[in-house]
Protein backbone atom coordinates (compact mmCIF):
# COMPACT_ATOMS: atom_id res chain seq x y z
CA UNK A 1 0.00 0.00 0.00
CA UNK A 2 2.74 2.44 0.95
CA UNK A 3 4.41 1.86 -2.43
CA UNK A 4 1.23 2.73 -4.33
CA UNK A 5 0.74 5.84 -2.22
CA UNK A 6 4.31 7.03 -2.84
CA UNK A 7 4.02 6.44 -6.59
CA UNK A 8 0.68 8.20 -6.72
CA UNK A 9 2.02 11.21 -4.83
CA UNK A 10 5.02 11.49 -7.15
CA UNK A 11 2.86 11.35 -10.26
CA UNK A 12 0.20 13.70 -8.82
CA UNK A 13 2.42 16.76 -9.35
CA UNK A 14 4.71 15.72 -12.24
CA UNK A 15 6.23 19.17 -12.76
CA UNK A 16 7.19 19.51 -9.09
CA UNK A 17 8.62 16.01 -9.13
CA UNK A 18 10.61 16.80 -12.27
CA UNK A 19 12.06 19.95 -10.69
CA UNK A 20 13.04 17.98 -7.58
CA UNK A 21 14.70 15.28 -9.67
CA UNK A 22 16.57 17.89 -11.71
CA UNK A 23 17.77 19.61 -8.52
CA UNK A 24 19.21 16.34 -7.22
CA UNK A 25 20.71 15.63 -10.66
CA UNK A 26 22.41 19.05 -10.70
CA UNK A 27 23.67 18.42 -7.16
CA UNK A 28 25.23 15.10 -8.16
CA UNK A 29 26.66 16.55 -11.38
CA UNK A 30 28.28 19.48 -9.57
CA UNK A 31 30.00 17.18 -7.10
CA UNK A 32 31.21 14.69 -9.73
CA UNK A 33 32.38 17.27 -12.29
CA UNK A 34 34.07 19.67 -9.84
CA UNK A 35 35.94 16.86 -8.08
CA UNK A 36 36.63 15.10 -11.39
CA UNK A 37 38.00 18.27 -12.96
CA UNK A 38 40.36 19.08 -10.09
CA UNK A 39 41.46 15.46 -9.63
CA UNK A 40 41.93 14.94 -13.36
CA UNK A 41 43.90 18.16 -13.74
CA UNK A 42 46.21 17.37 -10.84
CA UNK A 43 46.74 13.73 -11.80
CA UNK A 44 47.35 14.48 -15.47
CA UNK A 45 49.78 17.27 -14.57
CA UNK A 46 51.62 14.99 -12.14
CA UNK A 47 51.96 12.27 -14.77
CA UNK A 48 53.42 14.75 -17.26
CA UNK A 49 55.93 15.98 -14.66
CA UNK A 50 56.93 12.40 -13.83
CA UNK A 51 57.21 11.74 -17.56
CA UNK A 52 60.17 14.13 -17.74
CA UNK A 53 62.24 11.31 -16.30
CA UNK A 54 64.21 13.35 -13.75
CA UNK A 55 64.94 12.04 -10.27
CA UNK A 56 64.83 15.28 -8.27
CA UNK A 57 63.49 18.79 -8.79
CA UNK A 58 64.66 21.93 -7.05
CA UNK A 59 62.24 24.82 -6.55
CA UNK A 60 62.57 28.19 -4.79
CA UNK A 61 61.56 28.59 -1.13
CA UNK A 62 57.84 28.09 -0.39
CA UNK A 63 57.14 27.12 -4.02
CA UNK A 64 53.84 25.34 -4.66
CA UNK A 65 53.79 21.71 -5.72
CA UNK A 66 51.48 22.95 -8.46
CA UNK A 67 54.17 24.20 -10.84
CA UNK A 68 51.90 26.67 -12.64
CA UNK A 69 52.08 28.84 -9.52
CA UNK A 70 55.87 28.94 -9.50
CA UNK A 71 57.79 32.06 -10.37
CA UNK A 72 61.38 32.55 -11.51
CA UNK A 73 63.44 33.79 -8.57
CA UNK A 74 66.38 31.34 -8.88
CA UNK A 75 69.58 32.39 -10.61
CA UNK A 76 70.62 30.18 -13.49
CA UNK A 77 74.13 29.80 -12.07
CA UNK A 78 72.73 27.40 -9.44
CA UNK A 79 73.07 24.74 -12.13
CA UNK A 80 76.89 24.76 -11.82
CA UNK A 81 76.64 24.11 -8.08
CA UNK A 82 74.24 21.23 -8.66
CA UNK A 83 76.48 19.63 -11.28
CA UNK A 84 79.28 19.50 -8.71
CA UNK A 85 77.26 17.16 -6.50
CA UNK A 86 78.14 13.49 -6.44
CA UNK A 87 75.87 11.20 -8.50
CA UNK A 88 74.36 14.12 -10.47
CA UNK A 89 74.53 13.28 -14.17
CA UNK A 90 72.61 16.18 -15.74
CA UNK A 91 70.70 19.33 -14.71
CA UNK A 92 68.03 21.01 -16.81
CA UNK A 93 66.89 24.52 -15.86
CA UNK A 94 63.31 25.34 -16.83
CA UNK A 95 61.55 28.69 -16.81
CA UNK A 96 57.78 28.50 -16.34
CA UNK A 97 55.35 31.07 -17.69
CA UNK A 98 51.58 30.98 -17.41
CA UNK A 99 49.57 32.04 -20.46
CA UNK A 100 45.84 32.46 -21.01
CA UNK A 101 46.11 33.05 -24.76
CA UNK A 102 43.85 30.60 -26.59
CA UNK A 103 43.36 28.61 -23.38
CA UNK A 104 45.20 28.07 -20.10
CA UNK A 105 48.77 26.91 -20.71
CA UNK A 106 52.01 26.62 -18.78
CA UNK A 107 54.91 27.26 -21.15
CA UNK A 108 58.29 25.66 -20.51
CA UNK A 109 61.36 27.67 -21.43
CA UNK A 110 64.07 25.02 -21.91
CA UNK A 111 67.57 24.45 -23.15
CA UNK A 112 67.03 21.66 -25.72
CA UNK A 113 70.34 19.92 -24.97
CA UNK A 114 70.11 19.84 -21.16
CA UNK A 115 66.41 18.98 -21.25
CA UNK A 116 67.20 16.10 -23.63
CA UNK A 117 69.94 14.84 -21.27
CA UNK A 118 67.49 14.71 -18.35
CA UNK A 119 64.32 13.54 -20.12
CA UNK A 120 65.76 11.34 -22.84
CA UNK A 121 64.45 13.69 -25.50
CA UNK A 122 61.11 14.23 -27.22
CA UNK A 123 59.35 11.76 -29.47
CA UNK A 124 58.75 13.79 -32.64
CA UNK A 125 55.53 13.13 -34.52
CA UNK A 126 56.10 15.92 -37.03
CA UNK A 127 58.75 18.52 -37.75
CA UNK A 128 62.09 19.04 -36.03
CA UNK A 129 63.67 20.23 -32.79
CA UNK A 130 64.07 23.90 -31.87
CA UNK A 131 66.96 25.62 -33.61
CA UNK A 132 66.20 29.35 -33.65
CA UNK A 133 65.14 31.70 -30.83
CA UNK A 134 61.56 31.93 -32.16
CA UNK A 135 61.00 28.18 -32.57
CA UNK A 136 58.33 26.40 -30.55
CA UNK A 137 57.43 22.77 -29.85
CA UNK A 138 53.86 21.66 -29.13
CA UNK A 139 52.66 18.34 -27.87
CA UNK A 140 50.06 16.48 -29.94
CA UNK A 141 47.15 17.30 -27.59
CA UNK A 142 47.86 21.04 -27.68
CA UNK A 143 48.35 21.01 -31.47
CA UNK A 144 44.97 19.30 -31.90
CA UNK A 145 43.20 21.65 -29.50
CA UNK A 146 44.68 24.79 -31.07
CA UNK A 147 44.58 23.59 -34.67
CA UNK A 148 48.31 24.30 -35.02
CA UNK A 149 50.52 22.77 -37.72
CA UNK A 150 54.25 22.56 -38.31
CA UNK A 151 55.54 25.60 -40.17
CA UNK A 152 52.74 27.90 -39.02
CA UNK A 153 52.96 30.87 -36.69
CA UNK A 154 51.52 30.69 -33.19
CA UNK A 155 51.17 33.81 -31.05
CA UNK A 156 51.62 33.52 -27.32
CA UNK A 157 52.80 36.04 -24.71
CA UNK A 158 52.27 38.71 -27.39
CA UNK A 159 55.02 37.13 -29.51
CA UNK A 160 54.80 35.07 -32.70
CA UNK A 161 56.63 31.73 -32.60
CA UNK A 162 57.26 29.30 -35.43
CA UNK A 163 55.83 25.84 -34.76
CA UNK A 164 58.96 23.79 -35.45
CA UNK A 165 57.69 20.41 -34.31
CA UNK A 166 54.84 18.45 -32.77
CA UNK A 167 55.89 15.98 -30.09
CA UNK A 168 54.26 13.20 -28.12
CA UNK A 169 52.60 14.44 -24.93
CA UNK A 170 53.89 13.58 -21.48
CA UNK A 171 57.05 15.67 -21.01
CA UNK A 172 55.90 18.26 -18.51
CA UNK A 173 54.29 21.09 -20.47
CA UNK A 174 52.38 21.23 -23.74
CA UNK A 175 54.29 24.23 -25.13
CA UNK A 176 58.09 24.53 -25.21
CA UNK A 177 60.21 27.51 -26.28
CA UNK A 178 63.92 28.43 -25.86
CA UNK A 179 64.62 29.52 -22.31
CA UNK A 180 66.51 32.63 -23.44
CA UNK A 181 63.50 33.89 -25.40
CA UNK A 182 61.12 33.24 -22.52
CA UNK A 183 63.48 35.02 -20.14
CA UNK A 184 63.42 38.00 -22.47
CA UNK A 185 59.63 38.02 -22.78
CA UNK A 186 59.00 37.62 -19.05
CA UNK A 187 61.76 39.94 -17.81
CA UNK A 188 63.53 37.09 -16.02
CA UNK A 189 67.04 37.38 -17.37
CA UNK A 190 69.32 34.49 -16.28
CA UNK A 191 66.57 33.07 -14.05
CA UNK A 192 64.88 29.68 -13.80
CA UNK A 193 61.73 28.51 -12.04
CA UNK A 194 62.86 24.94 -11.48
CA UNK A 195 65.85 22.65 -11.92
CA UNK A 196 65.38 19.02 -12.92
CA UNK A 197 68.20 16.67 -11.86
CA UNK A 198 69.06 13.33 -13.46
CA UNK A 199 71.20 11.05 -11.28
CA UNK A 200 73.54 8.24 -12.25
CA UNK A 201 71.24 5.80 -10.40
CA UNK A 202 67.77 6.44 -8.91
CA UNK A 203 68.72 4.81 -5.59
CA UNK A 204 71.10 7.70 -4.97
CA UNK A 205 68.13 10.08 -4.67
CA UNK A 206 67.96 10.22 -0.82
CA UNK A 207 71.71 10.88 -0.52
CA UNK A 208 71.68 13.65 -3.13
CA UNK A 209 68.59 15.27 -1.59
CA UNK A 210 70.28 15.28 1.81
CA UNK A 211 73.34 16.99 0.34
CA UNK A 212 71.13 19.51 -1.49
CA UNK A 213 69.34 20.42 1.75
CA UNK A 214 72.66 21.39 3.29
CA UNK A 215 73.45 23.71 0.38
CA UNK A 216 69.90 25.04 -0.19
CA UNK A 217 68.27 24.79 3.27
CA UNK A 218 65.18 26.87 2.49
CA UNK A 219 64.52 25.56 -1.01
CA UNK A 220 61.89 22.99 -1.98
CA UNK A 221 63.56 19.71 -2.93
CA UNK A 222 61.23 16.97 -4.14
CA UNK A 223 61.74 13.48 -5.60
CA UNK A 224 59.77 13.08 -8.82
CA UNK A 225 58.86 9.45 -8.13
CA UNK A 226 56.61 10.69 -5.30
CA UNK A 227 55.24 13.65 -7.22
CA UNK A 228 51.91 11.99 -8.08
CA UNK A 229 51.09 11.51 -4.38
CA UNK A 230 51.83 15.20 -3.73
CA UNK A 231 49.38 16.45 -6.36
CA UNK A 232 46.14 16.30 -4.40
CA UNK A 233 43.59 18.96 -3.49
CA UNK A 234 44.50 18.61 0.20
CA UNK A 235 48.08 19.70 -0.61
CA UNK A 236 46.72 22.92 -2.12
CA UNK A 237 44.65 24.65 0.60
CA UNK A 238 42.97 27.12 -1.74
CA UNK A 239 41.88 24.36 -4.11
CA UNK A 240 40.66 22.20 -1.24
CA UNK A 241 38.50 25.06 0.07
CA UNK A 242 37.11 25.63 -3.42
CA UNK A 243 36.14 21.95 -3.80
CA UNK A 244 34.50 21.86 -0.36
CA UNK A 245 32.62 25.09 -1.10
CA UNK A 246 31.24 23.71 -4.36
CA UNK A 247 30.13 20.50 -2.63
CA UNK A 248 28.43 22.58 0.07
CA UNK A 249 26.67 24.62 -2.64
CA UNK A 250 25.49 21.42 -4.33
CA UNK A 251 24.15 20.05 -1.03
CA UNK A 252 22.35 23.34 -0.34
CA UNK A 253 20.63 23.18 -3.75
CA UNK A 254 19.40 19.64 -3.16
CA UNK A 255 18.38 20.32 0.44
CA UNK A 256 16.35 23.45 -0.32
CA UNK A 257 14.50 22.03 -3.32
CA UNK A 258 13.61 18.77 -1.56
CA UNK A 259 12.57 20.71 1.55
CA UNK A 260 10.27 23.03 -0.42
CA UNK A 261 8.88 20.16 -2.47
CA UNK A 262 8.08 17.99 0.54
CA UNK A 263 6.77 20.91 2.60
CA UNK A 264 4.29 21.98 -0.09
CA UNK A 265 3.40 18.32 -0.58
CA UNK A 266 2.54 17.97 3.12
CA UNK A 267 0.41 21.15 3.02
CA UNK A 268 -1.48 19.92 -0.05
CA UNK A 269 -2.05 16.48 1.47
CA UNK A 270 -3.23 17.62 4.89
CA UNK A 271 -6.64 15.96 4.43
CA UNK A 272 -5.02 12.77 3.09
CA UNK A 273 -2.79 12.63 6.16
CA UNK A 274 -5.87 13.13 8.36
CA UNK A 275 -7.64 10.21 6.66
CA UNK A 276 -4.61 7.96 7.14
CA UNK A 277 -4.38 8.87 10.82
CA UNK A 278 -8.11 8.40 11.36
CA UNK A 279 -7.92 4.82 10.09
CA UNK A 280 -5.01 3.99 12.38
CA UNK A 281 -1.85 5.06 10.57
CA UNK A 282 0.87 5.81 13.13
CA UNK A 283 3.15 8.83 13.14
CA UNK A 284 6.03 6.51 12.22
CA UNK A 285 4.10 5.29 9.17
CA UNK A 286 3.55 8.87 7.96
CA UNK A 287 7.23 9.74 8.45
CA UNK A 288 8.31 6.54 6.66
CA UNK A 289 6.02 7.28 3.71
CA UNK A 290 7.30 10.82 3.23
CA UNK A 291 10.98 9.91 3.69
CA UNK A 292 10.55 6.99 1.27
CA UNK A 293 9.08 9.38 -1.28
CA UNK A 294 12.05 11.73 -0.85
CA UNK A 295 14.46 8.80 -1.16
CA UNK A 296 12.80 7.66 -4.38
CA UNK A 297 13.06 11.17 -5.85
CA UNK A 298 16.72 11.29 -4.83
CA UNK A 299 17.34 7.86 -6.37
CA UNK A 300 15.92 8.95 -9.71
CA UNK A 301 17.85 12.22 -9.46
CA UNK A 302 21.12 10.36 -8.78
CA UNK A 303 20.71 8.24 -11.91
CA UNK A 304 19.85 11.35 -13.93
CA UNK A 305 22.84 13.16 -12.41
CA UNK A 306 25.19 10.34 -13.35
CA UNK A 307 24.03 10.52 -16.97
CA UNK A 308 24.26 14.32 -16.91
CA UNK A 309 27.82 14.09 -15.51
CA UNK A 310 29.04 11.94 -18.40
CA UNK A 311 27.25 14.20 -20.90
CA UNK A 312 28.84 17.30 -19.32
CA UNK A 313 32.25 15.60 -19.35
CA UNK A 314 31.90 14.78 -23.05
CA UNK A 315 30.86 18.35 -23.82
CA UNK A 316 33.84 19.81 -21.93
CA UNK A 317 36.31 17.46 -23.61
CA UNK A 318 34.94 18.26 -27.05
CA UNK A 319 35.40 22.00 -26.38
CA UNK A 320 38.70 21.68 -24.47
CA UNK A 321 40.55 18.53 -25.63
CA UNK A 322 43.49 19.09 -23.27
CA UNK A 323 41.28 18.94 -20.17
CA UNK A 324 41.22 15.85 -18.02
CA UNK A 325 38.04 15.08 -16.02
CA UNK A 326 38.40 12.00 -13.84
CA UNK A 327 35.10 10.30 -12.91
CA UNK A 328 35.79 7.58 -10.36
CA UNK A 329 33.40 5.03 -8.80
CA UNK A 330 34.40 6.29 -5.36
CA UNK A 331 33.25 9.83 -5.99
CA UNK A 332 30.15 8.65 -7.84
CA UNK A 333 29.19 6.74 -4.69
CA UNK A 334 30.02 9.73 -2.48
CA UNK A 335 27.97 12.06 -4.66
CA UNK A 336 25.04 9.65 -4.38
CA UNK A 337 25.35 9.48 -0.58
CA UNK A 338 25.62 13.27 -0.38
CA UNK A 339 22.44 13.62 -2.47
CA UNK A 340 20.54 11.02 -0.41
CA UNK A 341 21.70 12.62 2.85
CA UNK A 342 20.78 16.13 1.74
CA UNK A 343 17.41 15.00 0.38
CA UNK A 344 16.43 13.08 3.53
CA UNK A 345 17.57 15.99 5.67
CA UNK A 346 15.42 18.32 3.60
CA UNK A 347 12.41 15.99 3.97
CA UNK A 348 12.90 15.43 7.71
CA UNK A 349 11.09 18.54 8.97
CA UNK A 350 8.08 18.24 6.61
CA UNK A 351 7.80 14.56 7.58
CA UNK A 352 7.91 15.41 11.29
CA UNK A 353 5.36 18.20 10.72
CA UNK A 354 3.02 15.74 8.98
CA UNK A 355 3.36 13.20 11.78
CA UNK A 356 2.31 15.81 14.35
CA UNK A 357 -0.94 16.80 12.62
CA UNK A 358 -4.14 16.23 14.56
CA UNK A 359 -6.46 13.97 12.49
CA UNK A 360 -9.60 16.00 13.30
CA UNK A 361 -7.98 19.31 12.30
CA UNK A 362 -6.50 17.67 9.21
CA UNK A 363 -9.88 16.34 8.07
CA UNK A 364 -11.40 19.80 8.52
CA UNK A 365 -8.62 21.43 6.42
CA UNK A 366 -9.77 23.03 3.18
Amino acid sequence: MIGQMITGNILYRPLRTLISVLAVAVEVTLVIIIVGLTSGLLQETAKRIEGIGADIMLQPPSASVFLAFSGAPMPLKIRERLLELKYVEAVAPVLLQFSATGGLDVIYGIEPESFREVSGGFVFLEGRDMEGPDDMLMDDWAAKAKGAKVGEKFKVLDHEFDVAGIVEHGKGARLFVPIQKLQELSGSRDKASIFFLKLTRPEHTPAVMEEMRKIFPRYEIRPLKDFLSLMTASKLPGLDIFVRSMIALAVAIGFLVIFLSMYTSVVERTRQIGVLKSIGASSGYIVKALLSEAALICGIGILAGLGLSFATRSAFLSLFPTLSILITPGWVARAGLIAIGGGLLGAAYPAWLASRKDPIEALAHE
